[in-house]
């Protein structure tokens, strides 16, 4: 924001507009040649339009740019920025997102339920302060995306790159809370959370999601988990990433509810059930109200002062006129 440290000074502007009428527009003030006749039915001497005459122009124009802008540099500029200081830790919250084929379902019109989870998890990260926010994906496999971190704008870009079936034709719901869980073991940070989403049955993976579900507990790490879909027969449409594979078609296949609920049980958390966008939306507002860590944090005001760049400007627009004047017009100052 810019501010004025003595705001007074700027009337003097007011005085830049006499200035210039008595420079130059004031009959008298000896910069023109009077003649004591005019030329019957004629238009009367007009001065030719030359380039030194509008090289002449253009350095006056510079000059009371730079006389202004040396008035204004006296004015006290800032620019004042706040500027807040954190002085605990957040929750680190890892989310887990699953990328299998089924997650192309367009039941959440008008995405389908992979985009509308993107979009859901951007606004939620957009409402977090100071919380490290992680992101794994998984299919048939599990990978860590990207570490818990307070770069929100790398955790969007990254989370806006992935793509479905990226991890393969399966859904290893134990091997994605497992990979989360292992990159929040040796946080310092008070409150740990996973939030799973997912559309599926546990079909793959060396890790069953009870017992990926117990380890993240045993490490006071609560799992939250939210069921995506509507259960009903619904259009899929998506491409292969690794063979470009173009695949549309119909599902039907439901996740294990039960499953879900025996997860967010043995992490200690929450199960929520998604069946529409709107209802993901409130899920993720939900889980947002509820898990926040009181934070305490320092307020600081800086003032940068900015006055040396109008400075700077009016003495290159004075400058640039003197030359013009002096070398190129060859006037005596």
């Amino acid at each position: 924001m810019l501010v004025i440290d003595t705001p007074a000074l700027l009337l003097l502007l007011l005085a830049l507009f006499p200035a210039i009428y008595f420079r130059h527009f004031w009959r008298r003030r000896g910069g023109k040649l009077i003649l004591p006749f005019g030329v019957w039915n004629g238009r009367g001497f007009m001065p030719p339009a030359n380039p030194m005459a509008l090289a002449i122009g253009i350095g006056s124009i510079a000059f009371w740019l730079g006389v202004a802008s040396l008035i204004f540099a006296l004015s006290g500029p800032e620019v004042v920025r706040r500027e807040q200081s954190f002085l605990n830790r957040g929750a680190d919250v890892m989310i887990v997102l699953d990328q299998s084929p089924t997650m192309a379902a367009r039941d959440f019109q008008p995405n389908n339920r992979f985009d509308s989870a993107k979009s859901v998890i951007s606004d939620f990260i957009s409402r977090r302060q100071n919380d490290p926010i992680g992101l794994v994906g998984f299919g048939a496999e599990a990978s860590l995306r990207v570490p818990p971190t307070l770069d929100y704008a790398h955790v969007l870009t990254v989370l806006q790159s992935m793509r479905i079936m990226e991890m393969g034709d399966g859904t290893a719901i134990g091997m994605g809370i497992a990979v989360a869980a292992l990159h929040l073991a040796d946080s310092s940070a008070t409150r740990r959370i996973i939030i799973l989403l997912t559309d599926g049955i546990n079909n793959a993976g060396e890790i069953l999601p009870e017992t990926a579900a117990e380890a993240a507990a045993s490490l006071g790490i609560e799992v939250y988990v939210v069921g995506v879909g509507s259960g009903d027969e619904v259009e899929i449409e998506f491409d292969d990433p690794r063979t470009g594979q173009h695949y549309r078609g119909t599902v039907s296949d439901g996740f294990d509810e039960t499953l879900l609920r025996n997860i967010a049980q043995i992490g200690g958390g929450r199960y929520f059930y998604a069946g529409s966008s709107g209802a993901l939306q409130s899920v993720f507002e939900t889980i947002d109200s509820v898990e926040h860590v009181e934070q305490r944090s320092l307020l600081r005001v800086i003032r940068e002062p900015i006055d040396r760049v109008f400075i700077l400007f009016g003495l290159i627009c004075v400058g640039f006129d003197f030359l013009i004047r002096r070398l190129l017009a060859r006037e005596v100052l």
